[in-house]
């Protein structure tokens, strides 16, 4: 298979798995609420009441990285065939990160905590959506990988554009609107494939 083929067959690998689309959308909402955050903190804490320097904000990517640990535990659910269900509680955490932040916008240690459950959320779904597509055609993981991570970047890159321009118009408040409103959509994207998997689950009891 040459290479303009390799090509045109991620693309038929997108048109053809839906599942594959779903985990992509989700995946993207994910790391663009994960952007949205990432992007801005730092104005948020260079302005009143906190005027961290540079040296005190990067600091929070430390409580950030607890997050990964969370992965441990999202594995152990894939493991057990939970993987669809897990996704919509992952994508919970990530819309009930934004009300924690939104909550906690005057003290650094509920921000902190908002991170923690942001990462969680994000992590999560990460894991558990690796799982979902790598089961969908294994002789193709190499093509649904590059299919699903393409879109999962765009999803970045478009939260940090949109996660700029919701602080220069709003502040911290539109940033948090913003992310809970990305959340939400995630969560109504993991929603239809938790319910089938659900299903699939009392047919065979």
């Amino acid at each position: 298979m040459g290479y303009g083929s390799l090509l045109a067959s991620v693309l038929q690998l997108l048109r053809d798995q839906r599942e594959l689309r779903r985990s992509a959308l989700l995946g993207a909402l994910g790391f663009a609420t994960f952007s949205v955050f990432w992007t801005t903190i730092a104005f948020h804490l260079a302005d009143p009441p906190f005027d961290y320097g540079d040296g005190a904000i990067g600091l929070l990517g430390l409580a950030g990285a607890a997050g990964a640990l969370c992965a441990l535990a999202a594995g152990r659910l894939a493991d057990r065939g939970l993987a669809k269900p897990s996704r919509v509680l992952a994508a919970g955490a990530v819309a009930g990160s934004f009300a924690v932040l939104w909550a906690g916008r005057a003290s650094i240690v509920v921000i902190v905590l908002g991170v923690l459950l942001l990462d969680v959320g994000v992590q999560g779904i990460q894991v558990l959506n690796q799982t979902v597509i790598y089961e969908l055609a294994p002789e193709a993981r190499s093509r649904i990988n590059s299919a699903y991570m393409t879109c999962y970047f765009a999803g970045g890159a478009i939260g940090s554009a949109v996660g700029a321009a919701a602080y220069d118009q709003g502040g911290w408040a539109r940033v948090c609107q913003l992310g809970a409103l990305l959340g939400a959509l995630a969560v109504a994207t993991a929603l239809p494939g938790a319910r089938r998997a659900q299903a699939a689950d009392v047919s065979s009891a």
